[in-house]
């Protein structure tokens, strides 16, 4: 079965379980809790989709949301997909594709990132201006999907200019601090070095992560609007003096995400 039919069964399976929609939200760490506003929500365990990854992080619960939010039509991602786990860059893209294959126009991606600049305090939030790929890695190297766009997709507007002016005023109308700034992508699973982040820093990144510029690369190219909010869950190697632990990460995500909520919530409300 060739990955194009894999993408297709998927999508069969998930139109026939949750219907259509226009809006996706791919939930990152700490706003899996997110998925309770949903109106007459349909949830589907990623397990049960054909073809379909598996989460296999703490955090990432692994089920598939659909229902009705201020009168839209939204899927919600409980948990996304990382090279680190050891899945391919087909595999990681592969909710974004189907995604596409079931209409959604509009996709909105939130993380938990370290912070490189120094002036960002933790567990703030960061609406992501740009994206560098220092991974080495590209989810389009291969055949190209013409199905889904062209060989080589402008990036110029990775990041819709309107959605970024929707979630700036919608924060600044919630009197939410936000942030703005360079997301930069390495697969770890290790954190980067205090070399690392410096090198970072003076190339222009303001935070780094393992996830979600595949997923913009993938969007742009299926013709999506794209947007993306990280929560600063961390100072990144070498900020502070001290070693970096996973689940800081997870409480300061846990501490913030009403905040989170609130956010993803009043900019789902504007759409």
């Amino acid at each position: 079965m060739t990955y194009l039919e894999q993408i297709d069964k998927a999508a069969d399976y998930i139109r026939k379980a949750c219907g259509a929609a226009d809006v996706a939200v791919v939930l990152g760490s700490g706003l899996g809790d997110y998925a309770e506003q949903l109106k007459d929500g349909i949830s589907v365990p990623y397990r049960d989709i054909p073809h379909f990854p598996v989460s296999t992080v703490e955090g990432h619960a692994g089920n598939w949301h659909a229902g009705t939010l201020h009168g839209k039509k939204v899927y919600l991602m409980q948990g996304r997909f990382h090279a680190y786990e050891g899945y391919s860059m087909q595999d990681v893209t592969m909710p974004i594709r189907v995604m596409a294959r079931l209409g959604v126009k509009t996709l909105l991606l939130t993380n938990a990132a370290g912070g490189v600049n120094t002036e960002f305090p933790q567990g703030c939030l960061m609406l992501i201006s740009d994206v560098m790929n220092f991974s080495g890695r590209n989810p389009l190297i291969g055949q190209n999907l013409k199905e889904f766009g062209p060989r080589f997709p402008d990036m110029t507007y990775a990041l819709d200019p309107t959605l970024k002016d929707l979630a700036r005023n919608t924060a600044k109308a919630l009197d939410i601090p936000l942030q703005e700034g360079v997301y930069c992508w390495l697969t770890g699973p290790s954190y980067e070095t205090p070399a690392e982040i410096r090198a970072l820093r003076m190339l222009g990144a303001d935070a780094v992560g393992m996830s979600t510029v595949p997923e913009i690369i993938v969007g742009r190219h299926c013709g999506m609007r794209v947007m993306g909010v990280s929560c600063i869950t961390n100072m990144a190697a070498g900020i502070l003096d001290q070693e970096l632990d996973m689940y800081e990460v997870i409480e300061t995500g846990r501490r913030v995400k009403h905040i989170f909520a609130k956010l993803v919530d009043g900019i789902l409300k504007k759409l």
